[in-house]
């Protein structure tokens, strides 16, 4: 049987800074408008928690805090365990404390584009030593290596501590190549908001979001109509949000969307180098945009 508390919405939850140090009261107040907006669980430590930029202190003090404050109300997932060094990361497993922690989520390795056998030899010695469960991260748009198909499905089928895949390659192809060959319990969520709703269609289990950040309620209440096969409500709340997208990425993520998050009161759009904020006139534009998605949500 799937993992059934990572099937629908999880959110990739941003790292808020002030004066460029972690913003526990910012970090506080997103995190209870994502469990109040209905999201099924929290994912801390991401791509778009600027994790790289993160001290191994500073990533441990934020997990610990998210951990506390949370208290069990949503499982919460760990993303800090995407080393390319695959000796020093399960070294980093075997050592780590996993008290309050339902998973994790472990990037394939970057940069150094290991063969299709070196990812599945990494992911099988992450497997192995993880005392909780695995969710693999395929982004070939950041380690610029795709994990293909059949090593998803192969890795599926090694370990029953594997149980799903964040799928951020945005390819659809793939990702029903993967659905239609793995084992019935493996999930496939997508890593990829704009493709959301047509990776359901095809049987998928849902999201790690970037938008939920902001709107947790409207991408999470799509997620779930598209997983209870309610098409036509699903898609109007894609069509709702869906020009918000561009203006979220468009100078990279989590820039978009820590800049949402500052028209919406909650922290400040500071980011740490070498990102930088996001530019004056593209700010106007997404300002201008989410005001435009939320009259329309308003409507439904």
């Amino acid at each position: 049987m799937k993992d059934q508390r990572f099937i629908g919405t999880g959110v990739a939850i941003i790292t808020p800074f002030k004066n460029n140090e972690v913003d526990y009261e910012g970090l506080r107040r997103i995190l209870e408008h994502v469990i109040n907006g209905g999201v099924q669980y929290i994912v801390a430590l991401g791509s778009t928690g600027e994790t790289a930029t993160l001290s191994d202190e500073d990533a441990r003090k934020i997990l610990d805090f998210c951990i506390q404050h949370i208290n069990g109300r949503v499982p919460l997932v760990a993303g800090n365990f995407g080393l390319n060094d695959t000796a020093a990361l399960v070294k980093k497993i075997k050592t780590y404390n996993f008290d309050g922690i339902s998973a994790i989520l472990s990037s394939s390795p970057a940069y150094i584009k290991p063969s299709q056998e070196g990812i599945f030899l990494h992911y099988q010695a992450v497997a192995d030593a993880s005392p909780v469960p695995v969710i693999l991260y395929n982004v070939p748009g950041r380690t610029r290596s795709n994990m293909e198909w059949t090593t998803t499905v192969r890795l599926a089928e090694y370990s029953k501590n594997i149980i799903g895949i964040k799928e951020a390659s945005g390819d659809l192809i793939q990702t029903t190549r993967i659905i239609k060959n793995k084992p019935a319990d493996f999930l496939v969520i997508s890593g990829d908001d704009e493709v959301v709703l047509p990776m359901i269609c095809v049987g998928g289990d849902g999201v790690i979001s970037v938008i939920a950040n902001a709107l947790p309620k409207a991408f999470s209440d799509m997620t779930k109509f598209a997983l209870h096969q309610q098409y036509v409500e699903a898609n109007q709340l894609n069509m709702a949000l869906y020009d918000l997208h561009q203006w979220l990425y468009i100078e990279g993520n989590p820039v978009g969307i820590k800049s949402a998050m500052e028209i919406l009161g909650f922290c400040s759009n500071e980011v740490r180098l070498p990102l930088a904020k996001l530019s004056t006139n593209n700010y106007s534009k997404l300002k201008e945009c989410l005001t435009k998605v939320e009259t329309a949500l308003s409507s439904l």
